[in-house]
Order: structure tokens, then sequence, then C-alpha cells
């Protein structure tokens, strides 16, 4: 299992339109694809959003949002589980 986690800054006064624009455009562009397992979305009180999905293997990644709703570029990582 491969875990993405992607992360923006919205603009401040854009946030609920990036919100809205995760949720309703980005998420459902990767969830049909039959190695995605799952996705949660979380947010910040800095403007931050943060996607986390997994994926059985070969992450997709979420498209570009519109940049007049960013402060920044998304940025993206992928983790592996660790035995311990």
């Amino acid at each position: 299992m491969i875990v993405r986690m992607w992360e923006v800054r919205a603009e401040p006064a854009r946030f609920s339109d990036l919100l809205s624009w995760v949720c309703d455009t980005a998420l459902p562009e990767i969830e049909h694809n039959p190695l995605h397992v799952s996705s949660e979305v979380f947010s910040s009180t800095d403007h931050r959003l943060v996607v986390v999905s997994k994926w059985r293997s070969n992450p997709v990644s979420l498209p570009e949002p519109p940049s007049r709703l960013v402060a920044r570029p998304p940025h993206s990582w992928d983790f592996t589980s660790v035995d311990r």
C-alpha cells in the first residue's frame, strides 16, 4: 500500500472555493481508479488542505488546482508502511 499526502495552501478569501474544488472536482477524478483504496480530506486553521489517499500501487496525482484559489502550488509525498 502506498499513501500519498497532497498539501496546498489556499488564498485566504478562497478557502471554501478550494475545498469545494478538491471535494467536487479533484477527488472524483482519481477515486474511480481501480488502484485507489480511499481518500480523506483535512483542513487547518492556516488555510491549508491535505488529502491523504491510499493506493494499492502507482498513485495517481490530483489535478492542478485553479491558480486563483491557491497561495502556492501544491506539494505531494508518497509513504509506505514501516515494519516495526
